[in-house]
């Protein structure tokens, strides 16, 4: 009889996860697909915590001819694959947290000195690209090189808000970069992940010859879990659990679903669970805000901030697919952004107009992030608000109209007025915050439009209509 699978959100290393008899979701249906050619040169984007680092561990494990892990899994039975042991190139900017230029050039250099020593050679040349071009042609002696590139836009994104710095490690990377294709020839595989897509204008201005999965159909579920595999490999984990909690099997998937389901990465793809949140529900068997808390999305708040930018609009947001094409570093735009780090996510694809619809993907996502937003843009933070939430829920339940009035001030006081009094977008904002929170955690029908009703809030017994003004009287 097989031993139970332990479940983990914190390893992400193959071998581990086989050796270690962790639940592992075969993915390796994917992996096939991109190995099982003469030659590869791969390029996926996917929000953080969505197993880009176990993919590529993956594919470290396939290329160092280890078939012996793959055993029970899809890719195991393949008889047209070679497990042939090829020098491998590891790299995760994901550790090499940098504030400068300077720091990430010398913390490239410190990686590929490692895999050097560990091959048995040493470097001669002093600059990040030029170290990682005689690494390549070192291990080229041997055989091919395989390139494994996790992270690529990790120090760009630490460092978004810092225009100068940013700019300064773009061209690092555009220049380390550029070492793929000028050695193309000497590669068997190459395969690079990051959060973001930049364009080849941006980073990867020679690296035109990448194929780019990150919206394509039939790689949408390469990452992720699907509804299936949910029911396929955690199934009876959760039907244990609605035992315990005195509850039916299918109406906690279905709870599972709406929190934790809805990320869609092209056109026609299957939506999919963020692989965190749920291990971390089948662990915990509490419902929690879990792939949200493992990252703050402050970057994106002062983008929004900057930008003056309407929150509004993400409740339904159009966006034409140039929009994803053309992502530059020197112009951050809100949408492409939030997409492509999992605050948005494809809900629906026009094809006459070549438009998406994108939406939040689901309760937690949406819940957590106006949560953040309540603390970024009151003087309430992420953990008063949900009381004084409460409050104004009761309020509403009970028909306190004076109470409600009196606790919605609190999410207003202390603006800095020199800065907003002129900011009639401001305000609406904050409004709109409160009331798509209260609009989630009541069963009301909560409506935020620019006609003449501002706002409505319908309960099974009263119906609240208000109308924000900023200079004019209330009469």
């Amino acid at each position: 009889m097989e031993k139970e699978k332990f479940l983990t959100t914190s390893v992400y290393t193959f071998r581990d996860i086989i050796e270690g008899n962790y639940q592992y979701v075969d993915k390796t249906k994917y992996i096939y697909e991109m190995v099982n050619h003469f030659k590869g040169q791969y390029f996926l984007a996917r929000p953080r915590r969505f197993g880009k680092s176990l993919t590529l561990s993956t594919f470290k494990s396939f290329f160092q001819g280890k078939k012996e892990f793959f055993k029970g899994l899809y890719i195991y039975e393949k008889q047209d694959l070679e497990w042939k042991d090829y020098p491998i190139i590891h790299l995760s900017l994901n550790r090499m947290g940098a504030d400068t230029a300077e720091e990430l050039e010398e913390n490239l250099c410190l990686a590929l000195k490692y895999i050097a020593k560990d091959n048995n050679a040493k470097l001669e040349t002093k600059r990040a690209y030029q170290n990682f071009e005689e690494l390549i042609r070192i291990l080229y002696e041997k055989e091919k090189v395989v390139l494994l590139i996790d992270e690529y836009d990790k120090p760009i994104l630490d460092n978004v808000n810092n225009v100068k710095e940013r700019q300064k490690i773009k061209d690092k990377l555009k220049r380390f970069y550029s070492v793929i294709k000028g050695n193309e020839e000497l590669l068997r595989f190459v395969f690079i992940t990051g959060v973001s897509k930049f364009s080849k204008v941006s980073i990867f201005s020679d690296l035109n010859n990448l194929d780019d999965l990150t919206m394509n159909t039939k790689f949408g579920t390469a990452l992720g879990f699907t509804q299936q595999e949910v029911e396929d490999n955690y199934g009876y984990l959760i039907e244990d659990i609605a035992k315990r909690q005195g509850k039916d099997y299918k109406d906690l998937l279905e709870v599972l679903r709406v929190n934790y389901n809805g990320y869609r990465f092209s056109k026609r793809s299957e939506r999919v669970y963020n692989p965190v949140s749920l291990t971390k529900f089948v662990q915990n068997e509490e419902i929690e805000h879990y792939w949200f808390e493992t990252g703050t999305p402050t970057f994106l708040l002062e983008l929004m901030k900057e930008k003056d930018y309407d929150i509004r609009n993400l409740e339904a947001l159009k966006l034409n697919s140039a929009a994803f094409s053309t992502y530059e570093v020197e112009n951050l735009r809100v949408e492409p952004l939030l997409f492509q780090t999992g605050y948005l996510t494809i809900k629906d694809y026009n094809e006459d107009f070549n438009e998406y619809t994108l939406s939040y993907p689901n309760l937690e996502v949406k819940s957590a992030f106006l949560n953040y937003i309540t603390d970024y843009f009151t003087p309430l933070s992420k953990e008063e608000a949900p009381q004084y939430l409460n409050e104004l829920i009761r309020a509403v339940l009970g028909n306190d109209v004076d109470k409600f009035m009196k606790i919605l001030s609190v999410f207003f006081k202390n603006i800095d007025y020199d800065l907003h009094i002129d900011n009639e977008k401001y305000y609406q904002t904050v409004f709109y915050v409160v009331f798509a929170i209260l609009g989630l955690k009541i069963s009301a029908e909560v409506k935020t439009a620019d006609g003449r009703i501002d706002a409505v809030i319908e309960t099974d017994k009263h119906i609240y209509i208000f109308e924000f003004k900023l200079f004019d009287t209330a009469e």
